[in-house]
């Protein structure tokens, strides 16, 4: 019985991670979905992985589907750990297949002096497969952050979109976000 769970990301999952990322652009649940093992886990990428999993103020949070004997009900109930505590994969014990991550987002918890010294969060690289969306999936995995970052203390949760994902911006309005501040980036060249 599939199973639905949160949880942080290890690093076997960075193929699948990589796989998410690289769907940018597909919109449409019967658009292919990139295969894991077409992803490449470059060093770059691999040290990236480490640097933001080794530092607590970063979090890639998954919600991944495993498959699960012996439990009755659970079936699209995504659990997490209790008391807010992860462990690599709690909610899977007994697993006959391995999980498949359906999405994930990275959270950063920036301190700072305004709102009263209060913690922010946030949201990027915020992906759900494409051929799992219009599930209510990304709005499970939003809400996961959103609880974590309360549980933190934070303020405030804060993302930033693509301004051509008008989409985007009509899932984030529905969970509560308001549009406050244009973004500005700008490019460095590489050393």
């Amino acid at each position: 019985m599939p199973r639905l769970i949160f949880r942080t990301a290890t690093h076997s999952d960075l193929p699948q991670l990589l796989a998410l990322l690289a769907e940018e652009g597909r919109v449409k649940a019967e658009d292919p979905v990139t295969a894991p093992a077409s992803a490449a886990v470059d060093p770059a990428r691999e040290r990236a992985f480490w640097e933001i999993t080794a530092d607590p103020r970063n979090e890639l949070l998954v919600l991944a589907e495993g498959r699960c004997e012996g439990e009755g009900g659970g079936e699209g109930e995504a659990q997490g750990a209790p008391d807010g505590e992860d462990s690599e994969r709690y909610g899977a014990a007994g697993d006959t297949e391995p999980e498949t991550v359906l999405g994930f987002l990275q959270i950063t918890y920036i301190p700072g002096l305004g709102r009263g010294g209060a913690e922010r969060a946030l949201l990027e690289a915020v992906r759900v497969r494409a051929d799992r969306r219009g599930a209510g999936l990304g709005r499970r995995l939003i809400g996961e952050a959103v609880e974590r970052a309360r549980r933190r203390g934070c303020g405030l949760v804060q993302l930033t979109s693509d301004k051509r994902r008008t989409d985007a911006h009509r899932f984030y309005a529905s969970l509560g976000f308001a549009r406050s501040h244009d973004g500005f980036k700008l490019t460095l060249p590489e050393r």
